[in-house]
């Protein structure tokens, strides 16, 4: 059995409207054999997108709005903390075939 007070502290935090954070999440996108996967990914403002390339040479994803730019090195990854909301078209800015979308909800 749980002592009072913590069921009076937790009652109390809930009357008083304290919340809880969520945990930021991360989203994982492959690129490889010049493709990105998936194509289209969906997040949050605060997670991070990680970008692995499965590649033995470099790619970048780039927004072509121009927000961000990370390079992949052959064989690594690279991480982006997303800081605003939006819709944004990358690619990669060796192989400009290679475009995906990240939808970003505040």
């Amino acid at each position: 059995m749980k002592p009072r007070w913590i069921i009076l502290a937790v009652a109390a935090g809930l009357v008083s409207g304290a919340s809880i954070s969520a945990l930021a999440a991360t989203a994982q996108i492959t690129m490889d054999k010049l493709e990105i996967s998936p194509a289209e990914v969906s997040a949050k403002v605060g997670d991070t997108v990680e970008w692995v390339n499965n590649d033995a040479f470099a790619h970048t994803a780039t927004a072509r709005n121009g927000d961000w730019d990370v390079m992949l090195p052959p064989k690594k990854s690279g991480t982006l903390v997303l800081k605003k909301a939006g819709t944004f078209e990358y690619y990669c800015r060796f192989h400009p075939n290679m475009k995906a979308t990240l939808t970003v909800a505040p």
